[in-house]
């Protein structure tokens, strides 16, 4: 292992919160380990719709911090709430000096665009609809330019190294040939994103499989909320997975849901209608593709021949399918889109495992309850990133012997397959016992035959977290349990509590 003067804090992922929280570590050293090209494989790069900051003359942080509590359905961290509104005020404008091309009216206004459940329009925007891109491309010149970050592409990192008497005390990495190598750290950082690739239709890279969390139990760490997997409503439904995405600017823009004889259903549905919470409209839309009655996004009038100029990306992708959205509705289709689980953490990081921080998708703060407000993902990312980022630069560094990591297995092709295809059908946008359980049955009928994987972790983890959450809440959706519980609860759940489900179920089994 390297001295102690010489260890980097390590962070793995390169997306926005791992490159805004290796930025604001200066001047301590960081290794970056990327599992592809640098920046080029994280979800940071696929986001269309903006950043939530309370830039208007119309608003105000109180007022972002507001609708943040009011769309998580009761279980948001308010004091993490205001924390996260007041501060991504300062980030969006640090990312503008950075040369990220929000746009602004001629007098210099911002041009903000409201999305769903934002009481106002809020959402800083590049683009129309490339805001991810732009972000992406102005942090990774920046990291590229700091003399204080290294960068090492195509790290396939294996899991976390234990630290003898608790803790964290690097990673380890695939050297090839079966081979493996521990890297030493001062911290580690996990900006590992979600695991929208483990359900067969999701809007994320596919390999985004809840690692960050599997690797983070095995050490110790409490899991909040794992069952609150938000789908986003308006996947373009062309048989494509990962999906392209209908950014929710159109609705805010003025599109509508349609189903297939052009009729709106949301009016009926919520007073916001398309501008209703994500899990209402996703659920709404779910039914619609379920009764075979269809859903798409009409936006000829709202957009019609601008289309090309104000959202390019949805522009391509449509073209792509044959689907003019000009002079066409586009067909759209629930997908996996956002965890607002994870791993349990302040909003610097901090998980209550020694040398262990998490930053953005993979960590649950509070600050997204059961239903996140769009667009306060890049948001929340900046925040932790910086405040992760100046805890980590005055971190005194500490030598921790490491003790000898566990060993997870991939899963086959054949097996992933069928596990995203049982997560679709029983811990999609709508969920019931019967189809949990059976869920259940299916990953240890594959922890059987595959052994442990990341991936079957944190598959249990949602499933037995959705079980165990007899209510319906936010995007938790219990067909059995229509209705809310009267106190709203988060849930925890570490890897010895999923162990021990599993042998309760097994011993209950056995007995019947």
């Amino acid at each position: 292992m390297s001295p102690v003067s010489s260890r980097p804090i390590i962070v793995v992922g390169s997306g926005i919160a791992g490159l805004w929280t290796a930025l604001h570590a200066a001047p301590a050293p960081v290794l970056m380990l990327t599992s592809g090209a640098f920046g080029r494989q994280s979800a940071t790069e696929w986001a269309q719709g903006g950043i939530a900051a309370a830039l208007g003359e119309d608003d105000d942080p109180g007022q972002h911090a507001a609708d943040t509590v009011a769309a998580g359905a009761g279980l948001v961290d308010a004091a993490v709430a205001r924390r996260l509104a007041t501060g991504s005020v300062d980030q969006v404008r640090a990312l503008e000096r950075l040369g990220v091309g929000f746009e602004h009216h001629e007098d210099g206004r911002w041009a903000l665009s409201r999305e769903a459940a934002h009481s106002r329009a809020r959402v800083a925007r590049v683009g129309g609809d490339r805001a991810g891109t732009a972000i992406i491309n102005a942090l990774i010149s920046a990291v590229e330019r700091a003399d204080h970050v290294t960068v090492r592409e195509h790290a396939s990192v294996l899991g976390l190294v234990p630290a003898a008497g608790g803790g964290c005390a690097g990673v380890v990495v695939d050297a090839g040939g079966g081979r493996c190598e521990k890297l030493s750290a001062r911290a580690t950082v996990l900006a590992t994103g979600g695991l929208g690739g483990l359900y067969a239709l999701t809007t994320n890279p596919p390999g985004n499989q809840g690692q960050g969390l599997a690797w983070a139990t095995r050490l110790g760490a409490v899991v909040r909320d794992a069952e609150f997997v938000q789908f986003h409503p308006t996947a373009i439904d062309i048989g494509r997975n990962p999906a392209p995405l209908a950014t929710e600017a159109l609705r805010g823009e003025g599109a509508v849901l349609i189903d297939r004889r052009g009729k709106r259903f949301m009016p009926a549905l919520h007073p916001d209608a398309e501008l209703a919470p994500r899990d209402v409209v996703a659920r709404a839309v779910h039914r619609q593709v379920q009764s075979g009655a269809g859903a798409y996004l009409d936006a000829r009038e709202a957009v019609g021949a601008a289309f090309p100029e104000t959202f390019q990306a949805v522009f391509r992708a449509c073209m792509a399918a044959g689907i003019d959205p000009r002079r066409e509705p586009i067909p759209v289709a629930p997908a996996a889109h956002y965890h607002m689980g994870g791993i349990a953490a302040d909003l610097d990081g901090s998980t209550g495992i020694r040398g262990l921080f998490a930053v953005g998708e993979v960590s649950c703060t509070g600050a997204h309850g059961a239903n996140r407000l769009a667009s306060n993902s890049l948001a929340e990312a900046l925040v932790m990133g910086a405040r992760a980022g100046q805890v980590l630069a005055n971190a005194t560094d500490q030598a921790l012997r490491s003790a000898e990591p566990g060993r997870s297995v991939a899963l086959p092709r054949e097996s992933l397959d069928r596990l995203r295809s049982a997560m679709n059908a029983h811990a999609g946008v709508e969920r019931d016992e019967n189809g949990l359980v059976r869920l259940l049955d299916v990953i240890e009928d594959l922890e059987r035959k595959d052994g442990l994987s990341d991936a079957l972790v944190a598959a249990r983890l949602i499933a037995l977290a959705a079980l165990k959450r007899r209510e319906s809440r936010g995007a938790h959706f219990r067909t059995d349990y229509p209705e809310p519980a009267a106190e709203a609860r988060s849930s925890r759940l570490t890897l010895e509590d999923a162990a021990s489900a599993r042998t309760e179920r097994t011993t209950g089994s056995e007995r019947s």
